[in-house]
């Protein structure tokens, strides 16, 4: 869920989340010396992001076509009713990345990742049967130009 409230962070804390992003895995002396910090103060700067919710977790990012994810698809669905009923339904199949409310022609979106054409097809037939799903329109993903945990402007 996200927050309403905009938080203000300065450069330092600007600096850590992009050393974060690129290696999470660091030590906090590693980290400190990247960042021009002493250990100390680091710890202190990310509970204070971790706190404000800044900072939600930590993980690590997969190369998903190497796994045997061959078929990404963005689906996008209009919905009748209970819109945030049905987008949670659909946030539950098996192969359903991430859904996202939207504005626009449709009301949501879902990002799909399948091993097959066939795995594919049967996530959006499964999308179309649940209740409050009118219709859906499927795009194919021929090629991923930058993802989303390539997004550095903080």
């Amino acid at each position: 869920m996200m927050k309403s409230e905009h938080l203000e962070i300065d450069k330092t804390d600007q600096r850590i989340l992009l050393e974060l992003r690129q290696n999470c895995r660091r030590s906090y002396r590693e980290l400190a010396a990247s960042t021009g910090m002493s250990p100390a103060a680091l710890i202190e700067r990310m509970k204070k992001l971790e706190k404000e919710g800044i900072i939600t977790g930590y993980s690590a990012n997969f190369d998903y076509l190497a796994l045997g994810f061959e078929f990404m698809g963005i689906v996008q669905i209009s919905i009748s009713g209970d819109l945030l009923k049905a987008q949670e339904k659909i946030s539950k199949l098996q192969g359903v990345a991430a859904v996202y409310d939207i504005t626009g022609q449709y009301d949501a979106i879902a990002i799909l990742m399948c091993k097959n054409r066939n795995e594919l097809s049967a996530l959006v037939k499964k999308i179309l049967v649940i209740p409050g799903v009118e219709k859906t329109n499927t795009n194919i993903v021929l090629n991923v130009v930058k993802k989303l945990q390539e997004f550095e402007q903080i």
